[in-house]
């Protein structure tokens, strides 16, 4: 099997774009209220100030229920629960937090059917490389259950420079597929021609490289869950990172400074339905490829 350079395009993708998300409105036809529970991450609009934010907790002042937002500066204001939000550009009432019954089967953060009781598996030989540590603490947000069900284990490459190295060392085999997933793998960059050379390595019918187009994993995240209608354009030469903190307004300065704000956008994190499909369908790929082996 030949190794992939750059993510087939596949005849199926449940990743894929919802074919109805850009239907036009009837006209005249005022958009129907819907009813959303107020469940923490949730990022809503108050009409009457047009004050956006994420939803902190639902609790009780003066005798009524109020809604705790915090928009993307860091800055909470407080709004009665009810009626008078958007979300997602359509009129909503807030009510209380979804917490409590289930129906169907638990699902996990990936939208897998969640194994009840099920232990962590002996790790396989396979294994699974991403460029750093942001991009391993978001795969475990998200995968976190499904590897350790299926005894995935994700490494760290340190930065894609590295490829080559790591795959020399692990020396991938017929029982020893190696899935590595790249920050801004597309034509013509750095990292395209990096990951051409590790791939003449002996073993390569054995490694799958997958990427994502994103400068850095953090513009994975849908902006939408900070309250953005993009991520800000950072001039190049300038940290992505650094960069984009201080577009928010947020703090900067040094490595405490970005490792604060990655915490903030991690925490809006909820589940599959808060990143990007290109992260999405890239690291179900990969999971598939290591996974598809007899041990």
């Amino acid at each position: 099997m030949a190794p992939a350079l750059y993510p087939a395009a596949v005849s199926f993708d449940r990743y894929g774009p919802d074919v109805l998300s850009g239907a036009p409105r009837a006209r005249g036809r005022r958009p129907a209220t819907a009813t959303v529970p107020a469940d923490p991450g949730l990022v809503v609009e108050d009409v009457e100030t047009g004050w956006v934010g994420a939803v902190i907790r639902v609790e009780t002042s003066g005798g009524m229920q109020v809604v705790v937002l915090e928009d993307r500066r860091g800055r909470t204001r407080t709004f009665p629960l009810g009626p008078g939000f958007w979300v997602d550009g359509s009129p909503v009432v807030l009510t209380a937090p979804s917490r409590t019954t289930r129906r169907g089967p638990d699902v996990t953060a990936s939208g897998s059917i969640a194994v009840a009781g099920a232990r962590a598996r002996v790790a396989r030989a396979s294994r699974i490389w991403v460029e750093g540590r942001h991009d391993a603490e978001l795969v475990e947000r998200i995968w976190g259950d499904d590897l350790r069900v299926e005894g995935v284990v994700v490494e760290l490459l340190d930065g894609v420079d590295n490829l080559a190295a790591v795959l020399r060392d692990f020396a991938p085999g017929p029982t020893r597929r190696a899935g590595v997933l790249v920050d801004h793998l597309v034509p013509g960059t750095k990292e395209s021609r990096i990951v051409a050379q590790a791939l003449r390595l002996p073993g390569a019918d054995h490694v799958l490289v997958l990427g994502h187009p994103y400068v850095d994993v953090w513009q994975a995240v849908k902006p939408g869950r900070l309250g953005l209608a993009r991520w800000p354009d950072i001039p190049r030469g300038t940290d992505i990172k650094a960069g984009t903190l201080a577009a928010l307004g947020w703090p900067h300065a040094d490595q405490a400074d970005i490792a604060s704000g990655w915490k903030r956008i991690l925490g809006r994190v909820r589940d599959y339905r808060d990143l990007e499909p290109a992260l999405l369908g890239r690291m179900e790929e990969l999971i598939d490829f290591v996974t598809a082996i007899p041990e």
